[in-house]
This record gives C-alpha cells, structure tokens and sequence, in this order.
C-alpha cells in the first residue's frame, strides 16, 4: 500500500475504535449498573439485545444513505446520536434511560460501521488492496472490544457510573477528528441511484445470495460460541474465571490473525480461506462437546478464533468486488441486518435448542450445517472487472 492509503486507514480505523468503543463500553456499564438496581438476568438480556435491534432496522437505510452522502456527514450523524444517547444515562442512570442509550448506541455504531466500510473499500485498488485494507480495519473492533470495557470498568470502580457514562459519551466525538478532514468520493448521481430500484433486488444476483448464507453461518458460530461455551463451562464445572479465559483465548486468537492478514493477503484467495475456515469450524465444533478439560476448551477456542477471525476481511473483500461501486452501501447494509438480527434472534434459539436437545447436539448441528455448507464457499469467484457494470439493475 502507498503511504497516503496508509495514512487515511490509519484515521478511520483510529474513528472506528472511537465509536465502538463507546458501544462496547456501555454494553459493560449498562447491564452492570441494571444488575445493581436489582433488575433480573431476563432484564439485563432484553437490554443487551437492543444493542443489535437498532442496526437490524435501520442497516439498508443507512447503507442508502452512506452511498447518497459519502462518509462524514453518516459520521458527524453517528457522533451525534452516540453521545447524546450516552449523555442521557448520565443525566438519567435508570433503567427506561439504559434501554434508550443502548438503542441510540447501537444504532450510531451501525450507522457509521457501514459508512466507513463502503469508503475504505473504495480507497482500495485491486483485489490485493482490498483484503488488505479490510483485514486492517477488522482489528479496530477487536481493540474497541477491549478498550471499551477495560475504560468503563476502571472509570466504574473509581469513579462510578455516571462518570463512566459521561467519558463513554466523550469518546465519539474523537471519531469526528480523525475523519473531518477526509476527502470524499465522488457522490453517486440521483439518476443512477433511483435507476438501482429496491435494495433487495441485489439478492437476485446468486454469487451475493451465496456471501451472504455464507456470512450468516459464519456469524452465527460466533454467536454460539460465545453464548454456549459459559453453558458448557458450568455443565464441566468449571469456574468464571477459567471460562472467561477460555473466550478470551479466542477474541486473542482473532485479533491475532487479524494481524497476520494484510501481510498474507497478497497470497490468499477469498474462497480459498472462506472454505478452509468452514471446514475447520465444523471440525471445531464437532470436537467441542467431546473434551472435558479446560485446556482442551481453551486449545479449541483458540483454533476457533483463528478460524473465524480471518474471515470477515474476505467477506467484505469479495462483497465489494461483486456489487457495483454506487450500490456498496446498500450491500453492507444488508450484510449488517443479517449480522445483527442473528444477534438478536440466536441466542434465543440456541437456548431453546439447548434445553430440548442439550448443548452438544446444538454444537453439532450448526457444526454439521456450516460443514455442509463449505462447498458453498469454493463457488465464490469475484468477478475479473469490479467495475460498476457488475449486478446492473
């Protein structure tokens, strides 16, 4: 990469952190301070799931709108709605006021994400580029996934809530620095916006139907690692602390392989890694339910993380080389609902599925479905031109 490309990834994944980090931070405060005042696991669930609600709802609007207004007015919105949903909990710590700073969280954080994603993809040139410049920007949240938590615990233990509050509502406005001075694409023409029609029309094409099954299924292993592995944690016996370890051995091992990437991009192809780490899962998950120790746990949640966490750069790589450069926006958006309703809806099911069939079936069949799906992802081939004549409407 040149070393201007190499300065203007540097800020945006500098305002990625800013905004995420006030998300992920609040994520931590807020269900604390709710489980303080005495509200139920069953209360502290429904407000952690409004964080993922927001973006389900407003992901293909806001991926219009990034495509119609390029990245700093979604960012200077974003900014807005972050710290001011914030700034409510600091004025008002109660839990009606949690509920609606975590819906304005999560929809800012979605809103810029999609924003910011879109640009970067357009700062790219090539295919090389590309997942290069998508596996940097995939190591901002693992940051923001600690920096958030650690600020807000600290500001919590020292200082209290309403001071952890009122420094997570500071944060955003930092992603405004890093990105006033970008310089914006060109701004896609009306006529060739309200020429795209629908955004769902995108799905008629069968190469973006297949990234975006793909997508889902991957999403969703996170999802059941995350949710069923302190299930299974406490079916072994095992304590807190030694489970907490075991997931932060993977969000380790994903943040590590994120590293790795843009050094390994020139050498790997999309499809090639998608199915590889497809296979690997299922392999993973198969394992799973059979070990007993908590250093087997911990062994497999790190070839776990490397697994997935060398995705996401290649998703969003082959997304932008499939769909045109005025209909970006609106792919990410789709790819975002698909992310966040699966949020929202998994946990849901996979708990129910638990408790009919027991943890390890559940392992198994969403391992047997991501297995049976790899063949999927050795069809994904990015077309030779991305240029916008790809998905015509």
């Amino acid at each position: 990469m040149n070393p201007n490309l190499r300065i203007d990834l540097a800020r945006l994944i500098a305002a990625q952190i800013s905004l995420h980090a006030c998300m992920t931070g609040f994520r931590l405060a807020a269900p604390l301070l709710a489980l303080r005042e005495g509200y139920s696991p069953v209360a502290v669930g429904v407000l952690l799931a409004l964080f993922a609600l927001a973006p389900v709802f407003m992901a293909l609007p806001a991926g219009r709108y990034a495509d119609r207004r390029g990245l700093r007015k979604p960012v200077a919105i974003s900014v807005g709605i972050a710290s001011s949903g914030a700034a409510l909990a600091v004025a008002f710590p109660v839990f009606p006021v949690l509920c609606l700073s975590a819906l304005t969280c999560g929809a800012a954080t979605g809103l810029a994400m999609i924003a910011l994603q879109r640009h970067v993809g357009r700062l790219a040139n090539g295919p090389t580029e590309l997942r290069q410049v998508f596996s940097w920007m995939a190591i901002g949240p693992s940051i923001s996934n600690f920096l958030g938590p650690f600020v807000a615990g600290v500001m919590i233990d020292t200082f209290g809530f309403r001071a952890a509050f009122l420094l997570l509502a500071l944060l955003p406005s930092m992603a405004w620095f890093w990105v006033r001075h970008t310089v914006e694409h060109e701004p896609v023409s009306p006529d060739l916006r309200q020429a795209s029609g629908s955004s769902w029309n995108l799905l008629r094409d069968k190469g973006f139907r297949t990234l975006m099954a793909i997508n889902w299924m991957l999403s969703s292993c996170w999802d059941v690692h995350t949710f069923l592995v302190p299930v299974l944690g406490h079916e072994r016996g095992l304590s807190a602390t030694v489970i907490g370890t075991i997931l932060g051995a993977f969000a380790l091992a994903a943040t590590a392989i994120r590293l790795l990437m843009p050094w390994l991009a020139a050498r790997l192809r999309e499809s090639v890694v998608i199915g590889s780490a497809m296979l690997a899962t299922a392999a993973l998950f198969a394992a799973y339910p059979l070990v007993q120790s908590a250093w087997a746990m911990g062994a497999l949640s790190v070839l776990l993380g490397l697994a997935l966490g060398s995705v996401q750069p290649m998703i969003m790589s082959t997304l932008h080389q499939m769909t045109p450069h005025h209909r970006h926006g609106e792919a990410l958006g789709l790819r975002a609902m698909a992310i966040n309703g699966s949020s929202v809806v998994m946990p849901l099911l996979f708990g129910s599925a638990g408790a009919l069939v027991g943890v390890g079936a559940v392992f198994w069949i969403v391992g047997s479905v991501v297995g049976l799906g790899s063949p999927l992802a050795w069809t994904l081939r990015a077309p030779a031109s991305t240029a916008p004549e790809r998905l015509q409407p």
